[in-house]
């Protein structure tokens, strides 16, 4: 009997189900393997990976129609960014994080004294790790498009709803990322607006958040692939602080309204006249 193709597949940088439709599920930032030598040079309060956009591969994975395809990185982001250009290109004018970052939001040292990465370390984080992941990623999207002829992408985030170095206030619930419309089809991004919008959530379109390297470089509606960027405020559906409990009954209502996203994206067919 012949494998099927939503069998997952697992590597060491990366889990993955390789479906049967154009939508793809793409999770950059829930990964919590700590290599070696980075567990070693790490301060012990970064080992707490505050940053890491907890259990947002479990709520993917939870949402995934039949048929469609996932990708969700296994390892932090503070080995390399993945949702970051490999020349480390700020995507923002405002405070951010980098490529490889030595701070975490809130500015602080990630690094133990003098264990910081030179050059040769930030070069070999990108050559073991953000390389093989992003081809993996660009053949991943070129599989579905090659077979359907487009694919549509939903890159998934989270983040603490209160963090001051990076937005004032509280960030809205849901924040949904088009790189300002250039992305996806306009006709995708105003149902997918109108689809959080029938739920109770706060939600705004390219806010602070307008979609990092990955909804910029693979969105390019021109060639059919489709990217939108959602970015969920964590306290929607789990702690926000250590141990970042999943809370169930937070997560279901929040899994009702990204179901209606999900909905959208798996309905969407694009104009493939151009």
């Amino acid at each position: 009997m012949q494998d099927s193709p939503a069998d997952p597949t697992k590597s060491p940088l990366f889990d993955q189900i390789k479906g049967s439709t154009p939508l793809l599920l793409h999770v950059p930032h829930a990964g919590t393997v700590v290599p070696d030598s980075l567990r070693a040079a790490l301060k012990p309060e970064a080992l707490d990976l505050s940053d890491t956009d907890w259990h947002m591969d479990r709520i993917a994975r939870d949402l995934l129609p039949d048929g469609a395809s996932l990708m969700s990185a296994r390892v932090t982001r503070y080995a390399v960014d993945l949702n970051r250009p490999s020349d480390d290109t700020p995507l923002y004018t405002g405070a951010t994080t980098g490529l490889v970052s030595t701070i975490d939001f809130d500015g602080r040292p990630l690094y133990r004294p003098g264990a910081e990465p030179d050059e040769a370390e930030r070069g070999s984080r990108i050559a073991d790790f953000w390389t093989p992941y992003h081809k993996a990623l660009t053949d991943e999207i070129e599989r579905i498009r090659t077979v359907h002829g487009y694919c549509v992408m939903l890159d998934v985030h989270s983040i603490r709803s209160h963090v001051p170095r990076l937005f004032e206030g509280r960030l809205p619930d849901l924040n949904l990322g088009t790189n300002s419309g250039a992305a996806c089809a306009q006709s995708l991004s105003d149902a997918a607006l109108a689809a959080l919008e029938e739920s109770d959530f706060s939600v705004v379109r390219d806010g602070r958040f307008k979609g990092g390297y990955i909804t910029r470089h693979y969105g390019q509606p021109s060639r059919n692939v489709h990217a939108l960027q959602i970015e969920i405020a964590q306290a929607g559906y789990m702690l926000e602080e250590t141990p970042w409990t999943y809370l169930p009954e937070r997560a279901d209502r929040l899994k009702e309204a990204l179901a209606r996203l999900v909905s959208v994206m798996a309905e969407f067919q694009p104009d493939m006249e151009h």
